[in-house]
């Protein structure tokens, strides 16, 4: 016999009651109480200016064969308060950052974004893909301080960064929904973000994203020497 997560999902949504149900969802990542569609889920945030569209990425970036592209989104934590998640597509490695003042606008953001990323090797700087929200409209500035090529969703379609989508999910246990995240300090993003890339993942033979990203370096560092050797 097999069982979907939808069926597991619905049994506790649907058959839970009173005090039962609440016991139930409270072993939940998310804690919802409710099962929403992604249709339902979608939401439009904004117009984004001179945005380049997911269907304009490299082929490169979909198969997930080169390591150094990005998905990026912002975790709210109340409506005007949160933190910057960033995660690799290849390893599903997770870089969480600071907004500057903790709060959510366009150039936070990009100072935030650019901040982090401009952290990582050149190698590991190829490509970004973003939710379109008003708070990511300063790209173009952002491209232009680290090389780095933005591309975003269809709109209404955030499950485009199924990576990054996930990843949220998975930082909800650290950072429920609700909760002011204004004060969090990068010390405390950098020790979640150690969590999570110490979680071993079916996806990468069960391997967790710091060894696979270490893998890459590595193989890439021995190819580079290798060819200078020639």
């Amino acid at each position: 016999m097999q069982i979907s997560h939808e069926a597991i999902y619905l049994s506790l949504y649907v058959q839970g009651r009173g005090v039962l149900r609440k016991e139930l969802t409270n072993h939940l990542r998310k804690r919802r109480a409710v099962r929403q569609a992604k249709t339902q889920q979608a939401t439009g945030r904004g117009h984004v200016p001179d945005r380049i569209l997911i269907s304009e990425r490299p082929a490169e970036v979909a198969d997930r064969a080169v390591p150094g592209h990005w998905e990026g989104d912002i975790l709210l934590g109340k409506p005007t308060d949160g933190i910057g998640t960033l995660v690799e597509r290849s390893t599903r490695y997770v870089l969480l950052f600071k907004l500057p003042g903790g709060r959510v606008n366009a150039e936070s953001v990009r100072e935030g974004m650019t901040d982090a990323i401009l952290k990582l090797p050149a190698s590991l700087r190829r490509s970004l893909t973003l939710d379109q929200g008003r708070e990511m409209s300063q790209h173009a500035r952002f491209s232009v301080d680290t090389g780095v090529a933005v591309y975003f969703c269809d709109p209404y379609h955030p499950w485009q960064r199924g990576t990054n989508e996930n990843t949220n999910g998975l930082l909800r246990q650290y950072f429920p929904r609700g909760r002011s995240l204004a004060r969090v300090t990068q010390a405390e993003l950098d020790l979640v973000a150690e969590r999570l890339n110490g979680r071993p993942r079916q996806t990468l033979g069960w391997k967790n994203p710091a060894q696979r990203l270490n893998e890459l370096l590595e193989q890439s560092s021995s190819t580079v020497g290798g060819a200078s050797t020639v």
